[in-house]
């Protein structure tokens, strides 16, 4: 339920190349940086502009003014950047997808057609295609504790070695309003969140989480 393969459709976004060879997408996360330096001063520039440094944009976003764009990021074709969208770097907006107003991404991939349109924190995580996140949702990428952060699928742990790591968010998931994802959250293909939700851990995919005692199958 935590392989790359499981969770995400590598092509639906920019960044496939990425996550060749990783066995979990977590394992992007101190990569993407790097990542982006390689890549963008290889994109066409009939296709992206380069307005300042470390940045390339598609020609075609639609940005309003209020919005904040540092490198290193790329944003790609048809995507829409919201008033007082917040992008603070090492940041790969995917096709049509949507930053909404007041909006913060911070080390993170985000496929194709994701929507992040309202009060969203989206720190060192990847959110996969035509993925949600309600109003207010946010991904929480330090434990209190600030120790490192594990992934626990059942009996399962998987050591991270990160200190900072928000969320995995499979294909098609909807995460509700108000909703926060707890550091080394992982959330299978098409499964819901109910608003006003406190998750983590790994929720199987097709599954929709009520509470920690009920996460049951979509029917």
């Amino acid at each position: 339920m935590t392989r790359t393969e499981e969770l995400l459709d590598l092509t639906k976004t920019i960044a496939a190349e990425l996550f060749e060879g990783r066995e979990r997408p977590w394992e992007v996360l101190p990569d993407i940086k790097d990542f982006i330096l390689r890549l963008g001063p290889t994109l066409p520039e009939d296709e992206f502009d380069h307005p300042s440094e470390d940045v390339w944009i598609a020609k075609g976003v639609k940005i309003f003014p209020t919005a904040f764009i540092a490198g290193p990021c790329i944003i790609d074709k048809d995507a829409e950047i919201r008033q007082c969208a917040f992008i603070r770097g090492s940041a790969i907006i995917g096709k049509n997808c949507v930053v909404g107003n007041s909006t913060e991404i911070k080390n993170a991939v985000l496929f194709d057609n994701v929507q992040v349109p309202h009060f969203n924190y989206v720190g060192d995580s990847v959110l996969g295609y035509k993925a949600h996140m309600g109003a207010g949702a946010v991904t929480s990428n330090v434990k209190s504790d600030k120790t490192l952060v594990v992934v626990r699928d059942g009996c399962e742990r998987f050591e991270t070695g990160r200190k900072k790591f928000g969320a995995i968010l499979g294909d098609n998931v909807e995460v509700g309003c108000n909703s926060v994802l707890n550091p080394g959250t992982v959330i299978g293909r098409g499964a819901s969140i109910y608003p006003v939700s406190c998750v983590r851990g790994v929720i199987p995919a097709g599954h929709i989480y009520k509470d920690p005692g009920h996460i049951v199958e979509r029917v």
